[in-house]
């Protein structure tokens, strides 16, 4: 393998930071290929914790990880950009200009070469091309959507402390990320209630929009039927089998016409790919943009592009459907790769990705969890909930930390966020 091969992976989330860390530490500091990660945002932030940094429930200054300082600790080079275009006959990938968040161009439109391109870009909600979303919803797909979210959060709240008015939040998408932020959400104003304004818990008026019969429709129908009974407990009101037709600036249009009024709208709805991908010259995609790959991870139409993750779609022999867009997809996939594409560039075969479903967990904050063990260890396939489940969701994130810093790194970086936890406040105040 030649020592120039350069290695590009496109997008820091999961899949791509775990990645570029893996191959960092063994290609990378060898000296036996060089290792560059692109990435629009300066940080990296665990998807599934978005919700939390939404509600303003999480420091998101102990999450973060620096790529610049990650990437020197790892072996890898990190470039800020976003992905635009591709020339597959040239090998380059083309990066838009890079704007400050006054508007400012800091960089402007440029290439960078690869000998090998591995896309690991994610997905976001997807509109659906519903009127009105994308200038009345907020988004929380990002940790510069999760900032933007929190910022209105925080205006509205203060607006419901000095009027004593309600606060109408409604969230269209009863997947995980809108069954999350709406237990997260209910948690924030407990917490803020003794901050001054015993009642506000008490204005929240929160309602669930589903389009299917049941919430959670990618999980078991036990865990569906007990996370619904939990938000409705906390008070929250929740909608299946209902459309939302548009988003207006002062609530949802629904399907049978009526207008439900709200303050604050999140669409969680939906999956789709970053646009350009399902453009791509040359390269298979399905409606939703995600790319079409191999089981050995590579495109079906070039053997030097890979994808991973909830931007690509596979569906393994034997299955029915695509591997669903999950975190636990992302990382096995990552791992993957890690492990064998060091061989492939020697000459040697890549071997088929085998996916091992360890189960689902959803956490509706403090109050409870839910989940299903999965078809491998001891208790296979087995209905959990409360605290077990929520110390296993909670592991979720520290195994995470341990993949991309080691053990001692990780364990640091637990004891440092359970020191501020006890001197900070337990939400963001400002």
């Amino acid at each position: 393998m030649s020592k120039t091969t350069r290695i590009v992976i496109v997008g820091g989330g999961i899949a791509g930071l775990l990645l570029a860390t893996r191959l960092g530490n063994t290609l990378g500091r060898s000296g036996r290929a060089e290792i560059t990660l692109i990435d629009k945002s300066p940080t990296h932030i665990w998807k599934p914790m978005l919700h939390t940094i939404a509600a303003g429930t999480r420091d998101v200054q102990q999450q973060q990880v620096i790529y610049l300082a990650h990437a020197r600790d790892h072996g890898f080079n990190y470039q800020p950009g976003e992905m635009e275009g591709l020339d597959r006959t040239a090998r380059f990938v083309k990066l838009g200009a890079l704007h400050s968040k006054s508007g400012e161009v800091v960089m402007g439109p440029r290439t960078v070469g690869y000998d090998v391109l591995i896309l690991a870009l994610g997905s976001r909600a997807n509109d659906f091309g519903t009127p009105g979303v994308l200038d009345h919803c907020h988004f929380i797909d990002s940790q510069a959507q999760a900032d933007a979210f929190n910022e209105a959060l925080r205006v509205r709240i203060f607006q419901s402390v000095v009027n004593k008015s309600p606060l109408r939040v409604s969230i269209v998408g009863a997947g995980a990320t809108g069954v999350e932020l709406a237990a997260e959400l209910s948690r924030l104003l407990e917490v803020a209630s003794s901050y001054g304004d015993p009642h506000i818990r008490s204005r929240l008026n929160l309602t669930l929009y589903e389009s299917g019969p049941r919430i959670l429709a990618a999980f078991p129908p036990t865990v569906s039927a007990s996370s619904q009974a939990q938000l409705q407990h906390i008070g929250f009101t929740v909608r299946t089998g209902t459309r939302v037709t548009a988003a207006e600036p002062d609530g949802l249009r629904l399907g049978d016409g009526s207008l439900q009024p709200a303050d604050l709208m999140v669409w969680a709805a939906g999956v789709k790919a970053p646009d350009f991908l399902g453009k791509l010259e040359g390269i298979a995609s399905n409606r939703s943009g995600q790319i079409a790959i191999k089981p050995t991870l590579q495109t079906q139409d070039d053997d030097t592009l890979f994808a991973l993750g909830d931007c690509s779609t596979l569906t393994l022999e034997g299955n029915e459907r695509p591997l669903a867009p999950t975190a636990q997809v992302a990382t096995q996939q990552a791992q993957h790769l890690a492990k064998h594409l060091p061989a492939w560039l020697d000459g040697g075969a890549l071997p088929e990705f085998a996916f091992h479903d360890f189960g689902s967990l959803v956490s509706l904050s403090d109050y409870n969890a839910f989940g299903t063990l999965g078809q491998f260890g001891f208790f296979r396939g087995g209905f959990i909930k409360g605290r077990f489940a929520q110390l296993s969701h909670a592991m979720l994130y520290r195994q995470h930390q341990q993949a991309l810093h080691g053990f001692g790194k990780s364990m640091a970086l637990w004891t440092a966020e359970r020191i501020n936890g006890l001197v900070q406040p337990k939400i963001r105040l400002i």
